[in-house]
């Protein structure tokens, strides 16, 4: 059987080919009797529209690329959520591209995004080459989602108020009695802000000797190397915020393998409550950074920039809030405060 036609479906319809394309369309200017006849024959043909076509006349792909600083992240997963459902209730899809994989084979996956024309493109997360997406930015609506870099004209920013999210943590462990208090820091805008947080509420409470702060890559191989340096120092600390769950995942490991209980002997606090802090087994506290919530805003973002692209470039951050589990508790042996 061939594939049916606009011209089958006018036909059994009983109207023109234009007045089925309307319908298509969504168009209000339709009697709704000539509406129902026209979608009861898309239903008893099978007629689906030809998506090339329909770019065609439009002028539009209904397609936005989506390039994610990495792939293996789990908070990229929930944000992807929110950001699909969004673009699905507007009728547009996604094309997912990873970052990891764009500097592993040397690509540049933003000018593929321009090149097949995408409607829209927004960056997750903190990317490597903010010059290519500088070049993407002016030649499609561009929005950052989960990350402070590149400030670009024109394009919106949707993040999470990681200054607030880093106080939530280091306050949480120093009204446990903690002291000495270490931080595993990210690279980036907001591992910056993370980490210049940490430092200020550590400053405000007298604590500013007692404050370490360790580097790390947002990975659960960085988040162990880290703590075994810190758990090798003269004078351990008794908690350890990290700068997402992935790296608090390895400091949890790095403190089992050192015969040091969780939370009885160090404390411990994620950022960004994915999947992995809510597993019975690890059950970590952590900073709930509204990853859906962002993901649901950057897509309206873009979409109202789609519809005016020359609107003022704005900044919107989600609040965050501390999400309180098993892997924090009083330190055994409180040292004075200002340790």
């Amino acid at each position: 059987m061939r594939t049916p036609t606009i011209r089958d479906v006018a036909e059994r319809a009983g109207v023109s080919k234009s007045l089925v394309s309307l319908v298509l369309r969504g168009s209000e200017g339709v009697r709704p009797e000539k509406r129902a006849a026209v979608l009861a024959a898309v239903e008893e043909l099978g007629y689906r529209p030809n998506a090339a076509a329909r770019s065609l006349s439009e002028r539009r792909t209904r397609t936005v690329g989506v390039l994610l600083n990495d792939l293996r992240n789990p908070w990229f997963v929930e944000l992807l959520d929110g950001l699909n459902s969004r673009l699905y209730d507007s009728g547009l899809h996604t094309l997912l591209a990873d970052g990891h994989l764009n500097r592993r084979l040397g690509e540049d996956l933003t000018r593929t995004f321009t090149e097949l024309r995408v409607d829209g493109l927004i960056a997750v997360g903190t990317l490597q080459d903010p010059e290519a997406l500088r070049t993407a930015a002016g030649q499609v609506p561009t929005v950052v989602a989960g990350a402070r870099e590149p400030e670009l004209p024109g394009v919106d920013v949707v993040a999470n108020d990681d200054e607030q999210g880093a106080r939530l943590a280091t306050e949480h462990l120093i009204g446990l009695g903690h002291r000495h208090i270490a931080h595993i820091a990210a690279q980036g805008a907001v591992g910056e802000l993370r980490r210049r947080s940490f430092e200020a509420v550590m400053r405000e409470h007298g604590l500013a000797g007692a404050a370490v702060t360790e580097q790390g890559d947002l990975t659960e191989e960085g988040g162990y190397r880290a703590t075994v340096r810190l758990l090798n120092r003269p004078r351990r600390p008794t908690a350890i915020f990290a700068a997402n769950d992935m790296t608090c995942v390895g400091a949890l490991s790095a403190a089992e393998e050192s015969g040091l209980r969780v939370p009885r002997d160090l404390s411990l606090v994620g950022y960004d409550n994915t999947y992995l802090s809510r597993l019975r087994h690890l059950w970590l506290t952590t900073v709930d950074n509204a990853s859906h919530d962002v993901g649901r805003r950057a897509a309206q973002r873009l979409l109202d920039r789609i519809e005016d692209p020359d609107r003022p470039r704005e900044v919107e951050l989600a609040t965050p809030v501390l999400e309180v589990r098993g892997s924090t508790a009083p330190p055994a042996s409180p040292p004075a405060y200002g340790g």
